[in-house]
């Protein structure tokens, strides 16, 4: 085998400048150092150690020319085609490779037959190594969800390697996915969404170009439970540092307090300036009592404030009726006093019928014209507070550490009063769109929550206040409704 034009200048090459290259692996281009500690930090074949020869960590696939470099070094120190007992050591050591890699590549070129010119350039051509493990589609297909939760037990499923799936999902043949339970929707409960999704739509744009209303007139309230802290939690540490113990008494009973949220959607004038932020308030459920027995932390008679941990028909009455409605009247735009004002509840057995003689006799207080209404019934989705609102604030409550009910009950207030009103309006258009697809698929809540970018559009002053639907979404509905 007769070397190439190639193969002769790589003969040519320079030893002393191969060594200087390869001087340039070092991390941190680190030349030699007289530290000895330096020879760590050199990458693949490490350099001298103590005893002056070379250590080896990670084996490295050598060039032609590195082959090359090391045959002629080689071939210059021999006699007669004999080395010395050092010569290997000392090429070793030169270009910084370890002795095992020159002794087989001075093995290779002693093998050349007679008559034959020497070669010590790779044997490994074109492709080389392990062939790639090759995974049946279908087979991924025909394996049971339940199967496929973790990729341990996938590849168990399919009796490969959990290396060998875990470069497939590298690769872009599987992709994750994070499931959660929807509510279980019975055909009434679809058509009941298809038939509050129509109401929310503008009837004089139905007949040219469908959008919903502006949804200013509507207050979604809901009650949610919160926590004084989370049974897990993720830190970030110093290597150094010891890792933090967090403890309680019980992790079936950690501190949390019952509270109903009341939101409008906010309202800006022409130059984007908030006029009014949609906050109506945030009421917790908690009664005060006086402290029976004395501790270290308080006196006895010492008035603590209690949470309700059975919430009934009654709390959420006397909180509609003594704290939603007057922060209603006190915060509500003048220039709207005398519409209606809806309040949109879910379906809860404790809260009250829109139809309450007492609730309707203090809504018409004052000149305002307030009035009860209940979203369909298992369609968490269609109300702004548990569409995005209250993950929001908690996911702001969780920053601070409170101690007790007290201060728990602060950091929520605290996270609903900072929670940006802009951020409230995106939300609102995101329950339009919730709404779009929800008529697109039939009343279900088999569907991905779409985006519209509503940021970048904000930023340009592109941000409509009104989705409009497609009319042909419109139509399906009506002919299926029968409108």
């Amino acid at each position: 085998m007769r070397p190439t034009e190639e193969d002769s200048e790589i003969i040519e090459l320079d030893v002393e400048q191969l060594y200087e290259e390869t001087e340039d692996h070092m991390v941190g281009d680190q030349g030699p150092n007289e530290n000895e500690e330096n020879q760590d930090h050199l990458v693949g074949d490490q350099g001298p150690n103590a005893n002056g020869n070379i250590t080896a960590r990670n084996k490295r696939d050598y060039s032609n020319a590195h082959r090359w470099a090391v045959y002629n070094a080689l071939l210059e120190r021999s006699v007669n085609g004999k080395l010395g007992k050092s010569t290997k050591r000392e090429v070793s050591n030169l270009l910084r490779m370890h002795i095992r890699t020159v002794q087989r590549i001075w093995r290779q070129a002693k093998a050349t037959p007679a008559g034959v010119l020497v070669d010590v350039s790779q044997r490994r051509k074109n492709r080389c190594g392990r062939k790639k493990i090759l995974i049946d589609i279908q087979r991924i297909i025909d394996t049971p969800l339940h199967r496929r939760t973790t990729l341990r037990t996938l590849a168990e499923a399919l009796g490969i390697s959990h290396s060998t799936l875990y470069k497939r999902v590298k690769e872009g043949l599987l992709r994750r996915h994070s499931n959660a339970l929807k509510p279980h929707l019975k055909e009434e409960n679809k058509v009941a969404r298809l038939r509050f999704c129509l109401s929310m739509l503008d009837p004089n744009s139905l007949n040219h170009e469908p959008k919903f209303i502006d949804m200013y007139n509507i207050v979604h309230i809901d009650e949610k439970w919160f926590y004084m802290t989370k049974r897990k939690e993720n830190y970030y540490l110093l290597p150094e540092e010891e890792d933090p113990i967090r403890t309680c008494q019980s992790k079936n009973f950690i501190g949390k307090v019952m509270m109903l949220v009341a939101m409008a959607r906010p309202r800006f004038n022409d130059e984007g300036i908030e006029t009014f932020s949609g906050k109506i308030g945030v009421f917790p459920f908690v009664t005060f009592q006086a402290a029976q027995r004395r501790s270290r932390n308080r006196e006895a008679g010492t008035m603590e404030i209690k949470p309700i941990t059975s919430v009934k028909r009654d709390d959420i009455r006397r909180c509609l009726l003594e704290e939603v409605l007057p922060q209603i009247r006190e915060k509500w735009p003048s220039e709207d006093v005398g519409k209606v004002i809806f309040i949109q509840q879910d379906n809860a057995r404790t809260h009250m019928a829109p139809s309450d003689v007492e609730f309707q006799a203090v809504a018409l207080q004052n000149g305002f014209d307030i009035r009860l209404m209940c979203q369909p019934p298992n369609s968490p989705d269609l109300n702004v507070l548990d569409l995005g609102f209250f993950s929001a604030i908690q996911a702001l409550q969780h920053k601070v550490c409170p101690k007790n009910i007290e201060e728990l009950i602060h950091a929520v207030t605290t996270s609903f009063e900072a929670y940006p009103p802009r951020k409230i309006n995106h939300i609102f258009l995101t329950l339009q769109l919730c709404m779009q697809e929800t008529m697109r698929i039939g009343g279900s809540n088999n569907y991905k929550i779409p985006h519209m970018k509503k940021e970048a559009l904000e930023q340009e002053g592109l941000l409509p206040s009104q989705i409009i639907c497609n009319s042909t979404i419109v139509e399906n509905v009506i002919n299926q409704l029968g409108v």
